[in-house]
């Protein structure tokens, strides 16, 4: 078994056979998801799920909940006498599950019936007598908003819909003839779709909203599916270099590979919602509600290519709409791997060198054929001590993952050697990964800049080093907070495949990162510290739990290796640190970017977006300025946190 991160996940790869296969044997159309088979599918997430268990009334509503948010995201379509009919008829589903799936095929009918009214009233709507009201405010996010009570309600928010996706339109330069008719066609479109849905999709679906209802991380792939994810994962060093997800009908950027087209234009941000794709120069094709496997193929092409997203972003006053350029390109470790920059910092008399060392993922391969990025880090390491530093920051504040590998023996460069990891399934003997090269590269005081985007192997090495008192960890409240393992199991009968949650990591201390993260020492005010990033905002996520402390004692053998980070300096640093944010005008800011974000979120108001990009269109210059570009060396130094994260490190030099 080889296990690996990859971004926010970690996955096993294996085959299994499921104790069932008979089942799957009586198949009659092999690669089809027929009822029969559905719950020898749905026992092998049980029998693999890390908390194990059974049926019971709990998962089976949690269940049909998500498959209701999977039959309408948007919650545009379904009134709320819809919701309980379907609740009425998948109640007891489990019961005869596999025999009867008669209550999951009839809200097809359902939903077929609610798709023509639409049309039928888009088409009614956008005749001769419509006017485009820029006045119209839209709440997008939808689990800020109800299902309809009854048809004249539901056509009040379809109403405004129809108001923000003809803006869509405007936005992109069409005309308000043409923009009605390709909405119209859109809409036909959507209903011609939903009627075409075959049982085995809508089985995929119900199995997939199983699976989520177990935890935020498993799911279920159909034949299809499963083979356009092995695609994205042979391509994966090709297209715009992001990580996507689907979050409520909106396909999501879920963070920026480093060395990619995105990353490197710095214009496409994290939590971004793509809501219409457009191919070079041609006409955008909106995908809000569309399967993310659909919009994935838009978004991917042949290198060189160019193509345009229009996002949605919330801001601190508003959501705003951005259209973003992008050419297809291969991503470039050599331009983004580790760095290493160096900066003085003046306390009284005495100047101290500060060295800082930039990880964007744990990258390299399985066969280390390939760069490492523990040879990098080595190699920088060793300037770190020929420069004769005073201090290291070791910044992985936009770390999203990548081999655990590469993490365990990154962190045992900071320690003599010793236990950094472990990982278990239920009911299953602890598995713990260990440095075993005894020398120390660096020992002196050392930083570890963190944020909410740090995930999965930066979330290893952050919470090993500070089990160890290492290091102290400075950023935001917490990291990311993914502290479970995953594996993908082939399904027989060319039935697809599962993903489900086997296990959870722990690091020194015995704590896992689950749900908690790593929590920062010293907390830093950031823009990405919103209640909408992290697994606390994911459905049915795991709780957290804790083993028995599993810490080395030759990690620092007597206390000799390195000087161990003492309460009594935690204390200090937080209270120097305090005094410096309270009185920095960028730290500001940002606490009342994040306090007005969270009063405005979601609310999108089409006068305001139109606007923003009138202004942007007309003076290049202030576009330019408010997108996130990739950051100089310069510009990175003068980033507060790193400039307090400095502050921080040269405290540890000089408090007594």
């Amino acid at each position: 078994m080889t296990l690996f991160f990859q971004q926010k996940s970690i996955f096993i790869i294996l085959a299994i056979f499921f104790s069932a296969a008979s089942s799957f044997a009586e198949t009659p159309n092999e690669g089809v998801l027929e009822c029969s088979v559905m719950r020898p599918i749905s026992q092998g997430f049980l029998t693999h799920h890390v908390l194990g268990g059974k049926i019971d009334m709990d998962l089976e509503g949690k269940t049909v909940e998500q498959f209701i948010k999977r039959l309408d995201p948007s919650k545009i379509y379904l009134l709320e006498s819809d919701v309980a009919e379907i609740r009425t008829n998948l109640r007891g589903i489990f019961k005869n599950f596999g025999e009867d799936c008669s209550g999951i095929d009839k809200s097809q009918a359902l939903l077929n019936k609610r798709f023509d009214e639409a049309v039928a009233f888009v088409k009614q709507s956008l005749g001769d007598g419509f006017k485009f009201d820029e006045t119209t405010e839209i709440m997008i996010d939808p689990n800020m908003r109800k299902f309809s009570k009854d048809k004249k309600e539901a056509e009040a928010q379809m109403m405004k819909f129809i108001q923000f996706q003809i803006s869509n339109y405007l936005a992109s330069e069409m005309k308000l003839p043409e923009a009605k008719k390709q909405l119209i066609h859109r809409y036909e479109l959507n209903a011609k779709r939903q009627k075409e849905t075959k049982h085995d999709e809508l089985y995929t679906l119900f199995l997939d909203s199983f699976a989520t209802a177990l935890d935020a991380h498993s799911s279920y792939m159909s034949k299809d599916m499963l083979e356009e994810f092995e695609i994205q994962m042979r391509l994966s060093l090709e297209g715009i270099g992001a990580a996507l997800t689907w979050e409520d009908g909106y396909t999501t950027v879920e963070s920026l590979i480093p060395g990619g087209s995105a990353e490197r234009e710095g214009e496409l941000q994290p939590k971004d919602k793509i809501i219409s794709v457009a191919q070079g120069e041609g006409v955008f094709e909106q995908v809000i509600d569309m399967p993310l496997r659909d919009v994935v193929k838009l978004i991917r092409g042949k290198k060189g290519t160019p193509v345009r997203l229009t996002v949605l972003r919330q801001g601190p006053k508003e959501t705003s709409r951005h259209i973003i350029a992008l050419k297809r390109d291969k991503i470039n470790l050599q331009d983004e791997a580790a760095k290493l920059l160096f900066t003085n910092q003046k306390v009284g008399d005495k100047t101290y060198k500060i060295a800082i060392l930039d990880l964007p993922s744990f990258y390299g391969d399985l066969t280390r054929k390939t760069r490492s990025c523990y040879d990098d880090v080595k190699k920088l390491l060793a300037q770190v001590k020929e420069q004769k530093a005073d201090g290291l920051i070791f910044d992985v504040s936009k770390n999203g993952g990548g081999l655990l590998t590469e993490a365990v023996r990154i962190g045992g460069l900071f320690l003599a050697s010793g236990n950094v990891v472990a990982t278990q399934a239920s009911n299953t003997k602890l598995e713990i990964l260990a440095d075993e090269d005894e020398k120390i590269q660096y020992a002196g005081p050392m930083v570890i800049l963190t944020s909410r985007l740090s995930a999965s192997a930066s979330e290893i090495v952050a919470g090993a080093l500070q089990d160890y008192k290492r290091a102290v960890i400075v950023g935001a409240d917490h990291t990311f907070g993914k502290g479970s393992v995953q594996a993908m199991m082939n399904l027989p009968a060319d039935l697809g495949a599962i993903k489900v949650t086997t296990g959870m990591f722990f690091v020194p201390g015995g704590e896992s990162t689950q749900y908690r993260g790593v929590p920062a020492d010293v907390t830093l005010p950031s823009v990405f510290s919103t209640k909408d990033i992290g697994e606390v905002s994911l459905d049915n996520s795991l709780p957290p739990r804790s083993i028995k402390n599993f810490v080395s004692p030759e990690a620092n053998p007597e206390g000799k290796a390195f000087t161990p980070v003492s309460s009594e300096l935690v204390s200090k640093l937080q209270s120097a640190s305090k005094k410096r944010i309270d009185k920095n005008t960028d730290f500001t800011k940002i606490k009342q970017e994040i306090e007005d974000m969270e009063k405005r979120k979601g609310v999108i108001k089409l006068s305001d977006s139109l606007k923003k990009q009138k202004e942007e269109k007309k003076d290049p210059k202030l576009a330019k300025s408010k997108k996130n570009r990739h950051q100089s060396d310069e510009d990175y130094l003068k980033s507060p946190q790193v400039k307090e994260a400095v502050s921080v490190v040269t405290d540890m030099l000089t408090l007594k």
